[in-house]
């Protein structure tokens, strides 16, 4: 077996297994209860799921400037979801959108007069 080969047969596992993780977090966005949960299903199988997929498009294309664009594309896909998802779920707190049943610890509650407060004034909560 030559190099070749065995990089394609390790190419096509990670496109497989990315392409799984993705399908999975699609799914759990349809199913899940509650928006922390769906922030979770969106932020960590998808962003594995993607990286898994650049993987395997990197070792099958094999090119400098293909590498480089897919390590372009990781890294922002790294430093935007997580964010996102902790912005979705500061701006869904106020407004009752959580399940507090579901949590273990509610580490909000203590400052959800403070951010409402600022809410209402039309300021940035801190």
């Amino acid at each position: 077996m030559s190099v070749d080969t065995v990089l394609d047969i390790v190419a096509a596992g990670c496109l497989i297994a990315g392409a799984l993780l993705c399908l999975a977090a699609g799914v759990a966005l349809v199913r899940f209860p509650d928006l922390l949960s769906r922030m979770h299903a969106s932020a960590k199988p998808q962003v594995l799921g993607l990286l898994l997929v650049l993987v395997g498009c990197g070792l099958r294309l094999r090119t400098g400037v293909d590498i480089t664009t897919l390590v372009l594309v990781g890294l922002f896909q790294l430093a935007t979801a997580p964010v996102a998802a902790h912005m979705v779920g500061r701006a869904a707190y106020p407004d009752e959108q959580i399940r507090t049943d579901l949590l273990l610890t509610d580490e909000l509650a203590a400052h959800i007069d403070r951010i409402t407060q600022d809410r209402q004034r039309g300021a940035a909560p801190s």
